[in-house]
């Protein structure tokens, strides 16, 4: 730390915080408390722009207006609620649920660090708006609504939310036609959101924990792979993966030994990976259940093995190197909105090592090669401050972030004046001819959406129509909230409940007790 900068800390801490005067384009860019504080809470405030639904009175981005209120009305079903997942209009289950995982993950494993920046409860807020859409899609114990909105025909619309008119088609899973991944990839998210709540609302946690078991028994018996949001989300690694990551969620929320027996009995099915996604969870069920055979239970040991193989496969330096990093540093699996993978691995390799440092266990072998946990961590927190500007373009990848930052978000509300300030009705072709193809920034900032990130030369153009490099997905937000959260630092006494009317939280839309 440079002298200047130890002199700024000693007069904070006389005077209390101050304002950051450093430039987020410096190419010496430091990175402190106070900057990972506002990267989280811009972070999490992007959940509020995603949200589909009658927003509620507490609702912090303005540009948004209610949209899809008749959702599910097709079958007599309430399908209200929840996010889009990216830049378009559509409701897709598969990746909500990943996102509520990500979320639920980082509010448990990083409570007092959130907590010390202000945002537990808008995170919670978050991951409630979520899961109460999941619970409204479990109808049956056999049915699950995945999906709302038919892909192809939202794709040919540039529509804001509120003005959308195109068919709001409702796909489902059932006995008769199941998809084992997107029913355990829910039941993992119930799961991992009725810790979160266990103390802020038990009735809420119960009924969580409730629908989770019922979702997993439906994935593992009727067993058949999910294609229906194909091509936008096609299951490439099996259900496997689904499998185990809804199982060590349920065993870490209900301390079942049915869930610990069965990740042990199905340990063959655990795959050395080199990504963490939406798709293909392996790393993140080895990443749990490492920390249950750190724990002492000893007959799960290949999934330590696993985890220890996500690392290998990441760190540069490592013999067993399979991801490589652009010349900037960012670690690049593919081009296709590589931030969502950049954000998932550093999600997973901050949360090992603090398994690992918890445990006693100085860091990951890698053939000839020793990384320690310190390195595990470093080598993460370089990947989120490459996104928030520490990198060749000194440029932030999150919107609204720093100095510079994307103005063309590839994204229909973001880039259509609101509704409040333009009544009028924007048709679709008029939102291409107008408003997608125009050369200006987007009217509306959508702060906090992270895009998909540079090239592979660390090069990036600011342009709409570039959706593999400009468009924002919940899941890569959740992910980025899951990696910040570990750097945030800081440590604050917890309130029982945090404000959230005692035990019981109500929709804020439908008054309906959780």
């Amino acid at each position: 730390m440079t002298s200047h900068l130890v002199i700024l800390f000693v007069i904070s801490l006389f005077i209390g915080p101050m304002a950051s005067t450093k430039s987020i384009t410096d190419p010496r860019l430091f990175l402190d408390a106070r900057d990972y504080k506002d990267a989280l809470s811009k972070g999490i405030l992007f959940f509020e722009g995603q949200r589909s639904g009658k927003l509620p009175s507490s609702q912090r981005v303005k540009w948004r207006g209610d949209s899809a209120l008749s959702d599910g009305e097709l079958e007599n079903v309430n399908l209200t609620g929840g996010y889009y997942d990216a830049g378009d209009n559509v409701k897709f289950g598969w990746p909500m649920s990943f996102s509520m995982s990500l979320l639920s993950w980082a509010a448990s494993e990083y409570k007092n660090e959130i907590a010390s920046a202000n945002q537990l409860r808008h995170l919670q807020n978050a991951i409630q708006w979520g899961t109460l859409f999941l619970l409204r899609a479990h109808t049956s114990s056999t049915t699950l609504y995945t999906q709302v909105g038919d892909g192809n025909n939202d794709h040919q619309c540039w529509e804001r939310p509120e003005d959308m008119d195109t068919t709001r088609t409702l796909y489902k899973i059932s006995a008769s036609s199941p998809g084992t991944e997107v029913a355990a990839d829910a039941a993992a998210a119930l799961a991992a959101a009725s810790i979160v709540f266990k103390d802020v609302s038990p009735n809420y946690s119960a009924r969580l924990l409730r629908h989770s078991k019922l979702l997993f028994q439906f994935a593992d018996k009727y067993r058949g792979s999910y294609q229906v949001s194909c091509p936008f989300y096609c299951s490439y690694s099996g259900y496997q993966d689904e499998l185990l990551w809804a199982a060590a969620w349920l065993y870490k929320a209900s301390g079942d030994n049915t869930y610990l027996n069965y990740v042990t009995s199905n340990q063959g099915w655990s795959q050395t990976v080199s990504e963490f996604s939406w798709d293909n969870k392996f790393a993140g069920a080895q990443t749990l259940l490492a920390k249950e055979f750190l724990d002492g239970k000893s007959n799960l040991a290949k999934y330590k093995d696993g985890a220890d193989s996500f690392v290998c496969a990441l760190l540069p330096g490592s013999s067993s190197l399979q991801i490589k990093t652009t010349p900037g540093g960012l670690l690049f699996t593919r081009d296709s909105s590589n931030l969502q993978y950049v954000t998932s691995a550093s999600m997973i390799l901050l949360a090992y090592s603090k398994i690992l440092s918890a445990a006693g266990v100085e860091g990951v072998q890698c053939g000839s090669v020793h990384f320690s946990n310190s390195q595990i961590k470093d080598f993460a927190k370089s990947q989120v401050d490459y996104i928030l500007g520490n990198n060749p373009k000194k440029m932030s990848y999150m919107v609204g972030f720093g100095n510079k930052s994307p103005t063309q978000l590839h994204h229909r509300g973001a880039s259509i004046p609101s509704i409040h300030t333009h009544p009028a009705k924007v048709s679709c072709n008029e939102g291409y001819s107008d408003w997608y193809s125009s050369s200006k920034p987007n009217p509306n900032t959508h702060i906090g959406a992270i895009v998909g990130g540079p090239n592979s030369n660390d090069e990036f153009t600011d342009s709409r129509s570039d959706y593999s490099h400009l468009e924002p997905t919940t899941y890569m937000n959740a992910a980025f909230v899951g990696s910040v959260a570990a750097l945030v630092g800081g440590h604050t006494d917890l309130p029982r409940c945090l404000n959230l009317h005692a035990n019981t939280i109500k929709d804020a839309v439908h008054g309906e007790e959780i």
